[in-house]
C-alpha cells in the first residue's frame, strides 16, 4: 500500500459564512455555534480516497474582507482552496469573487484547485444567493460547486473528497471514483 499523501488546504470565505464550522464537522463529527471568528487555525484528518490514504492539514482562516490583506501564507504549499460564501449573504458571494481573484493574482495561475461552497442552506428562509447563482459561478471557474449546511452536516464530507479529487487532477493523479472512506 502506499504511504499517505500529505495535502495542505486552505478554506477562505468572507467572515461569519460557517468556515470553521464546515472545518469543525469534517475534523470532528460536530458543530459549534459560536466559535472565536478572529483566530487561524490548523486541523489534521485522515481520508482515504480510492486506494489511496491522504493526510490532510487544513487551513482554517479567519474572515476576509475585500480590502483586508491577503497572507502570503494562503498560497504558500496550500495543494487546494475551499472558497466559502453563506447563501444568506449576497456580500459574502460578492467577497469570494473577489477572494478568488486576489488567489490567482497570488500564485501566477490561471486555474487552481478549488470547490465553491455556498453554507447555510438550512437557513432556506433567509437564502439570498440561489443555486443557480452559485452553480454558474463555479462553472465560470471550472470549479467544483456543493451546497451545504455545516448545522447539519449536508455534503460536508464531499467538499474535501471533492477538493482532494481537484488537487490529483491537477497533479495528474486523479484517484479513483469508486470509494471515499472518511476515518
Amino acid at each position: 500500500m502506499a504511504p499517505p499523501r500529505e495535502r495542505k488546504l486552505a478554506i477562505v470565505g468572507y467572515r461569519s459564512v460557517g468556515k470553521s464550522s464546515i472545518t469543525l464537522q469534517f475534523v470532528e463529527n460536530q458543530f459549534v455555534e459560536s466559535y472565536d471568528p478572529t483566530i487561524e487555525n490548523t486541523f489534521t484528518r485522515q481520508i482515504r480516497l480510492g486506494n489511496q490514504d491522504y493526510v490532510l492539514h487544513i487551513v482554517d482562516t479567519a474572515g476576509q474582507d475585500e480590502y483586508s490583506l491577503f497572507p502570503d501564507s494562503y498560497a504558500l504549499d496550500i495543494h487546494g482552496y475551499i472558497l466559502v460564501y453563506s447563501v444568506t449573504s449576497t456580500k459574502s458571494f460578492e467577497v469570494v469573487k473577489v477572494i478568488h481573484e486576489k488567489l490567482l493574482d497570488m500564485i501566477g495561475r490561471i486555474k487552481i484547485p478549488l470547490v465553491l461552497v455556498g453554507n447555510k442552506t438550512d437557513l432556506h428562509m433567509e437564502r439570498k444567493v440561489t443555486t443557480e447563482m452559485g452553480r454558474n459561478l463555479a462553472k465560470n471557474w471550472e470549479a467544483t460547486f456543493y451546497e451545504t449546511s455545516a448545522k447539519h452536516n449536508l455534503d460536508v464530507q464531499s467538499i474535501f473528497k471533492g477538493i482532494i479529487t481537484e488537487v490529483e487532477k491537477q497533479d495528474g493523479n486523479a484517484p479513483e471514483e469508486k470509494k471515499c472512506f472518511i476515518s
